[in-house]
């Protein structure tokens, strides 16, 4: 998926990684996905250099990375994406700091964790 990919953001190369396991997940994994999160997410990203980017996941009907009104989007800088993706923080850990911050349905956010942890034992990311 290289419209994923953006030069300058590490979060970029994560969601690539992120869309090739949607992508090969089963009809009964994508079933599952979409059945426990049942949202639209937007990601905005703000990187070192302070540019902005930003990507929609689909976890309600598709488990694609789309161009949808999202149900929630979450603000966040590029690095704080990379540790929540590794697992070095939570979302509701960096919510608490102010590195993380939402609009929309902010409890559809709580389960951003949720979707990185699953896959992360099906991708290195």
């Amino acid at each position: 998926m290289s419209d994923v990919k953006v030069e300058g953001y590490k979060t970029s190369e994560i969601l690539a990684t992120l869309a090739q396991v949607f992508e090969a997940y089963n009809d009964e994994e994508k079933a599952s996905q979409l059945k426990k999160n049942n949202g639209i997410f937007e990601f905005k990203v703000k990187n070192a250099a302070g540019k902005e980017a930003s990507w929609t996941i689909d976890l309600k009907k598709t488990a694609k990375l789309l161009g949808l009104k999202p149900d929630v989007t979450i603000i966040l800088s590029d690095e704080t994406f990379v540790e929540i993706a590794n697992g070095k923080t939570t979302g509701q850990k960096a919510f608490m700091t102010g590195a993380l911050k939402t609009k929309g349905n902010m409890m559809l956010a709580t389960k951003l964790d949720g979707v990185l942890k699953s896959t992360r034992g099906k991708a290195k990311l």
